[in-house]
């Protein structure tokens, strides 16, 4: 089986029981579930775990999964349910919002501050936005999902998605341009 199936041939082969088709499919979701479970206000082992049994539930359910969504914002779905399944039964709430970063071995040290000055002013002021515009940027620029697909797995209408990508760039502009 190559890397480059899509989607949906993964999740039949997945149905049928393909643990070389999970792998793949993991590979290919774990660590975008994990950060957006981590942008719904889960810390980092919280987030892992609930990827984890996101991913399982994935394996369990794959011969249910309907075609009404990408198989990406189904994974994502089940991954934000369990996780508000968790935070439910827990008594205390984290909201944490890690942006990690990447060093690139090769730029120059002028380079290397350039890019950490400006890299920092993004963060700062994607920390000043509210967390669903945040999310909405974060879903839609990060994790390349259609407004229609932010809009089924955020449980929104395309046109509030929509709004919020356009007042969060508007917002994130003029924060970067004051800075």
């Amino acid at each position: 089986m190559a890397t480059t199936d899509t989607d949906s041939v993964l999740i039949d082969r997945v149905a049928s029981a393909d643990r070389e088709a999970m792998r793949h499919l993991y590979e290919r979701h774990y660590s975008g579930l994990f950060a957006f479970l981590c942008g719904r206000g889960a810390d980092p082992g919280l987030a892992s775990d609930t990827a984890q049994e996101a991913m399982l539930q994935v394996w369990r359910k794959a011969a249910k999964f309907g075609g009404k969504s990408s198989v990406k914002t189904w994974i994502y779905a089940i991954g934000r349910n369990k996780l508000i399944d968790r935070q439910r039964k827990s008594t205390r709430l984290s909201f944490v919002d890690n942006v990690p970063e990447t060093a690139d071995p090769k730029p120059s040290p002028e380079a290397l501050l350039i890019a950490a000055n400006e890299a920092g002013r993004v963060r700062a002021c994607l920390e000043k936005l509210k967390p669903a515009h945040r999310n909405a940027l974060r879903l839609a620029f990060y994790e390349d999902l259609s407004y229609e697909e932010i809009s089924s797995l955020e449980e929104i209408p395309v046109g509030t998605v929509k709004t919020r990508i356009f007042h969060a760039k508007r917002l994130l502009l003029g924060c970067m341009v004051r800075k």
